[in-house]
């Protein structure tokens, strides 16, 4: 099979809209990991992402007859242009159905390129479902966003322009991985032609799709994916692309949020140009690596697989680059309630710049600030100044990985609630559609007080919201019971360290 996959990449149809994009090196990144890191740029494609190869082939190979029937395809983004603009060149009808999250300026964008829309449901899992019975409805060809030959081949172009491009020796290839086709395509080219360049798979740590497959020896199916990267949120590894990988993937990474949004702030310092999430992971990955291994003098491969995010996460990614980098910590510090302990506070973190100073009165003794710092030495100098201020009589919790605290707490204002009772604290995500805030307060409505509300917008397709909820012991079990009806995913966070410093009631 790897020789008729090889066959099939080398036969692919896909420059008649990519284009052979470069291979960039990365000089300020290899400068910092002691590695030469090559950036291989389908963030150039004309639609900001590699996914226009795959699309394009696959339906470049249909029959006439299919042809004439049309193409249907899921998504909530570049495949959806992928498709679209397929389409557009070989005059065949698409049609694309996406979630009623999506954001407008990705269905103008589709619509745009000459395709049909329709949008149905709040994630793609729904999207899919809809597109499926349309096609056999309808009699039109469903393109898989990752599962088919024609767009692992398509994909698999990709690796042969990088070992092309780049003929001296290569000691591996970083990849983003969501339902496989690009790693797939890339790891059996690679492995056929150059077998002793390694092919290392990149997920981020709440979507590993892959990791958990191979782990298992088996497909599986996550209950649920992250958020954030949402160009590879795929609740399971496709069929073949599994079948693949199992074979020719050498390993996976697993990469954080806040890893990622560092990423992204490397490729801009060396290319200027904006990564979405799951672009920038292959480049996550590989700073992940250089922190447990000697990455010295190797020769490294990132796919920067797309740039389609939009411009109102930015925010969300730069507040998170620092952390990713460990060149900040966020710190809830006590400090005695009395004239000048500010000061001597400050005094003990030296020349470092405080980033975010929080506080409000509450206890005449002590008072509790959330603190950000911002570091030089990454983790050990963070373990270093925590000690620093304990040993100087300021106690310190740590809450530079507590994802409450990062979405909610550091944002708001008022304090702790004294005369507030039998107060639990929810964080709940939904999706992020015209109307949802609305539509979740409504669901919260059967009698339950809420008295503490945090929702901050943050460009996604889901919101994130924190809701305290005044509830007996007696009615807990009938709140959890109806909160599963409700059907938000959601977490309790009651003993959350910074909601009991900073937020906790009576």
């Amino acid at each position: 099979m790897a020789h008729d996959y090889l066959e099939r990449i080398l036969r692919a149809r896909v420059y008649d809209v990519a284009w052979e994009t470069p291979l960039d090196p990365a000089t300020r990144l290899s400068e910092r990991l002691g590695a030469t890191v090559w950036l291989k740029r389908e963030d150039l494609q004309s639609v900001f992402s590699f996914k226009l190869r795959g699309a394009y082939n696959k339906i470049h190979n249909l029959s006439e007859a299919e042809k004439a029937r049309g193409v249907i395809a899921a998504s909530a983004g570049n495949h959806a242009q992928g498709v679209a603009l397929a389409g557009k060149r070989l005059g065949v009808s698409a049609l694309i159905v996406m979630p009623t999250t999506t954001p407008p300026i990705k269905v103008q964008t589709v619509r745009a390129l000459g395709a049909r829309t329709v949008l149905h449901g709040d994630s793609y899992d729904d999207a899919y479902e809809h597109a499926l019975t349309l096609a056999r409805e309808k009699g039109m060809t469903f393109v898989h966003p990752f599962d088919d030959p024609c767009v692992i081949a398509g994909q698999g172009t990709i690796a042969m322009e990088v070992l092309r491009q780049h003929e001296d020796p290569l000691d591996a290839v970083y990849v983003p991985v969501g339902g496989g086709g690009l790693i797939a395509g890339m790891a059996v080219y690679i492995k056929r032609v150059r077998p002793e360049i390694r092919v290392i798979g990149v997920e981020p740590e709440d979507t590993p799709t892959l990791e958990r497959a191979l782990a298992a020896g088996r497909r599986v199916t996550l209950k649920q994916v992250g958020l954030f990267a949402d160009g590879v949120a795929v609740r399971q590894i496709g069929k073949e692309t599994f079948r693949l990988a199992r074979q020719f993937v050498d390993e996976v990474v697993l990469v954080s949020t806040d890893e990622i949004c560092a990423a992204i702030k490397d490729i801009y310092d060396d290319t200027r140009s904006i990564a979405e999430p799951a672009g920038a992971l292959a480049v996550a990955g590989i700073k992940k690596h250089a922190q447990s291994r000697d990455l010295a003098g190797q020769s490294l491969v990132a796919v920067l697989s797309g740039a389609n995010i939009n411009f109102d996460r930015l925010r969300h990614v730069a507040e998170r680059a620092e952390l990713g980098e460990q060149r900040e910590a966020i710190f809830a510090v006590q400090i005695p309630e009395r004239p000048g302990s500010f000061l001597s506070f400050c005094r003990q973190l030296g020349k470092r710049n405080i980033t975010e100073f929080n506080y409000r009165y509450h206890d005449p003794a002590k008072a509790q600030v959330f603190c950000g710092v911002e570091l030089t030495g990454g983790a050990e100098e963070k373990a270093r100044l925590q000690k620093k201020l304990e040993d100087k009589g300021f106690p310190v919790v740590d809450l530079s990985d507590n994802e409450t605290a990062k979405l909610h707490i550091r944002y708001m204002v008022g304090g702790h609630a004294p005369q507030v009772k039998n107060e639990r604290l929810f964080r709940f995500v939904f999706p992020e559609r015209p109307g949802a805030l609305l539509d979740f307060l409504s669901g919260l409505s059967r009698g339950w007080n809420i008295s503490l509300f945090h929702y901050r917008n943050h460009g996604a397709a889901y919101g994130r919201v924190l809701v305290g909820i005044q509830l007996d012991r007696s009615e807990l079990k009938a709140f959890r019971a109806y909160l599963e009806e409700l059907g938000y995913r959601y977490h309790e966070e009651t003993d959350n360290p910074a909601y009991r410093l900073f937020a906790g009631a009576g």
